[in-house]
C-alpha cells in the first residue's frame, strides 16, 4: 500500500491518498508522479530517487527522521552491554546533533515559508554543515569497522544531497513523518481484515482510507462527513450510474458548503 500526501505546511487543503500496487517497483511512483512538478519527500529507498532521474521537474528530498534510525538502534545495542558507554558513543553524538537541528526547526512551524527559509539558512544550515563534516571525519578516522553506527553514518553521507533539500525551500518539511502518521492506521489495523485478500478488496480499502484520512487531515468529523457523502453522492448519479463530476467540488473536504456538523470537533 503506497501513501501519497500533501506537504504538512499546506494546511488549507490537506490530501492523503492510498494506492494499492502488487509490488514496490519504482515504476509505480514514476507513473503516479509523471505530471508532478515539485519536491517529493521520502525515505532513502532507491525507487524514489530514480523518479528524480527519470521525471523532469521532480526533486527528491530525504527524511531526517529516517537518518536517526540506525543511531537509535546502535544505542539500544550499546545500552545492553554497558549503559555508561552510551553518553560517549558516536551514535549518541549523532542523535544529539540531529536533535539540535530538530529543536530549531520545531520553533519554525507557524512561520511563513519565506520566514522559515531565512531561519533555516541562518540557524540550521551551519548545524547541517557541521554534522556532515563530523560524519565524514568519523569515517576517515576509521574508528568504526562495522555495526549500526557505521551504517547510520554511511546512510547520512550517501543521502546528503537529499537531506539538504529542505534548507533551500521553506515549504519542504524536514521529514516525511506526516506520511508515516498517515500509513500507521492502516498498518495497525490490517490484521483485522485479512479476509480482504483480493486486489479489488485492497483497492477498495485504499479508496476508503483516502476519504477517511483526508477528512481527518482537514479536521473534519469523519462520521458526519462520510454520512454526508453517502447522502449526496447518489444525487449526482444519472440513470446509468455515472457521476456528474461538476458537482463533486462541493463535496471535497475544504468545500465551504459542507454542513456545519461535518466540522464538529472529533471525539478524542
Amino acid at each position: 500500500m503506497w501513501v501519497h500526501r500533501s506537504g504538512e505546511f499546506y494546511k488549507d487543503r490537506q490530501i492523503v491518498l492510498y494506492e494499492y500496487q502488487k509490488t514496490r517497483h519504482h515504476e509505480h511512483p514514476e507513473n503516479y508522479y509523471r505530471d508532478y512538478k515539485g519536491v517529493l519527500v521520502t525515505d532513502g529507498l532507491q525507487q524514489y530517487h530514480l523518479i528524480e532521474k527519470k521525471l523532469e521537474g521532480v526533486t527528491s528530498a530525504n527524511c531526517w527522521a529516517h537518518s536517526r534510525r540506525d543511531f537509535s538502534d546502535a544505542l539500544k545495542a550499546i545500552g545492553k552491554k554497558n549503559q555508561k558507554s552510551i553518553k560517549h558513543s558516536v551514535a549518541n553524538e549523532a542523535l544529539e546533533r540531529i536533535a539540535e537541528i530538530y529543536h530549531i526547526e520545531g520553533a519554525l512551524k507557524e512561520l511563513s515559508a519565506e520566514q522559515r527559509l531565512i531561519h533555516r539558512q541562518a540557524e540550521i544550515k551551519p548545524l547541517v554543515d557541521d554534522f556532515f563534516e563530523w560524519a565524514k571525519q568519523c569515517i576517515t578516522d576509521g574508528i568504526l569497522t562495522k555495526g549500526k553506527t557505521l551504517d547510520g553514518l554511511n546512510y547520512c553521507i550517501n543521502q546528503e544531497k537529499y537531506l539538504r533539500v529542505f534548507l533551500e525551500d521553506g515549504d519542504v518539511p524536514i521529514d516525511n513523518s506526516a506520511s508515516e502518521r498517515s500509513i500507521r492506521p492502516f498498518t495497525i489495523g490490517r490484521k483485522n481484515w485479512e479476509f480482504m485478500n483480493t486486489i479489488k478488496g485492497a483497492e477498495a480499502s485504499a479508496l476508503v482510507y483516502s476519504v477517511v484520512e483526508t477528512a481527518r487531515a482537514n479536521s473534519l468529523n469523519v462520521y458526519y462527513y462520510v454520512e454526508h457523502l453517502l447522502t449526496e453522492l447518489p444525487k449526482l448519479r444519472d440513470e446509468k450510474g455515472n457521476i456528474d463530476m461538476a458537482g463533486m467540488d462541493q463535496l471535497l473536504p475544504w468545500s465551504e458548503t459542507l454542513p456545519e456538523k461535518c466540522r464538529k470537533p472529533r471525539r478524542k
